[in-house]
């Protein structure tokens, strides 16, 4: 039995180095390095959960070209005095048979609502008043009903939410 490669060990094996350097300078205080692919053509994409001191933590997508800093500033940057060492960092591994949790968007609290990929504050206190004034989403496509939130930022969270 061998060990198959998957886009998620390769995801692992970019990040981790990446989280490395990028943390190495801070603690230095050396100049950044620009990191760059070794097979730029390779694509990958899945979840990555940022958790730790970010304003948003969650469960992000992640494509291609997405880089650390995107991922962070997905998660509503870094809490005011924290440092990159107390960010984490979990690629969910596709061969454990379970997948990532989803947030019902008709139970889900605002603080929950708000760590979702484009959404923020502003949109999750939305959610919640339009669940209170016009009942349950029906289907995730109701969200496209809250003004503001359009095709691309429920295309962001389709996979991670649910009306179940």
């Amino acid at each position: 039995m061998g060990f198959r490669v998957s886009n998620y060990h390769i995801a692992a094996i970019f990040f981790v180095p990446i989280l490395f350097l990028i943390l190495l300078p801070a603690c230095s205080k050396a100049t950044p390095i620009e990191i760059s692919s070794l097979n730029p053509t390779s694509s990958f994409s899945g979840s990555i959960f940022i958790g730790g001191a970010v304003n948003n933590p969650g469960l992000y997508l992640f494509g291609p070209q997405d880089t650390l800093g995107n991922l962070l500033q997905a998660a509503g940057g870094l809490e005011n005095g924290a440092t990159l060492t107390q960010v984490t960092l979990t690629i969910p591994d596709p061969s454990s048979g379970s997948s990532p949790q989803r947030v019902n968007i008709n139970t889900a609290d605002s603080w929950l609502l708000a760590a979702l990929p484009g959404i923020g504050e502003t949109y999750a206190k939305a959610i919640v008043n339009y669940r209170a004034e016009q009942g349950p989403f029906t289907t995730i496509a109701d969200l496209l009903k809250i003004k503001g939130i359009g095709q691309a930022t429920l295309d962001k969270i389709k996979e991670l939410i649910t009306v179940s």
